[in-house]
């Protein structure tokens, strides 16, 4: 079976999420958002034994990445409206967190081009009007930092289903399993 086949793009696509899925987590850390962390963690895990079904053969481990590329489709659409304040769910609600800490993402305080800028205390109350509590003179806002992230995550994720769909077909029964 060469290297034409859709085993090396899976095994360079996983690769990729790897990458993705770590720089993810080191930012949820950061922000102590823990559900996200729990979740990353699976998703490591489950493209590191796609991964290792893809190098070595095994359809049933691929399977099984194909599957968690579907529950993590699903979790990523989940954050993306979250925080676009999409179907009941807002951005200010501490789900990410577990409850357990007010923190949010770490790219709310630390954006792209944000400059910290103290508002007037005396003027404006942090409970009176939140938007204004928030860092003004940011080149891209937090929330749309993270749901380009989710994206990317999207996009990986599709391209892994695609791949894994076509390596499975491709895997040759007898070398599937070792005997």
């Amino acid at each position: 079976m060469g290297c034409c086949s859709g085993r090396c793009m899976l095994v360079l696509l996983c690769c990729v999420q790897l990458i993705t899925a770590v720089e993810r987590q080191v930012f949820d850390f950061l922000g102590y958002q823990w559900a996200p962390i729990m979740v990353n963690f699976f998703h490591i895990v489950a493209v590191i034994l796609g991964l290792f079904g893809a190098i070595q053969y095994q359809s049933r481990y691929v399977t099984m990445y194909l599957l968690w590329m579907f529950v993590w489709i699903g979790w990523n659409v989940f954050v993306s409206c979250l925080y676009l304040d999409l179907g009941g769910l807002s951005k200010d609600s501490h789900i990410l967190s577990l409850g357990i800490s007010s923190h949010s993402s770490w790219w709310k305080n630390n954006g792209l081009g944000c400059q910290s800028q103290n508002l007037p205390s005396d003027r404006w109350n942090e409970h009176q009007n939140p938007q204004l509590a928030s860092v003004p003179s940011c080149w891209l806002q937090y929330q749309y930092l993270e749901v380009l992230q989710c994206a990317a995550q999207l996009l990986l994720s599709l391209l892994g289903v695609v791949c894994s769909c076509y390596a499975v077909s491709r895997f040759p029964e007898e070398e599937s399993y070792y005997k």
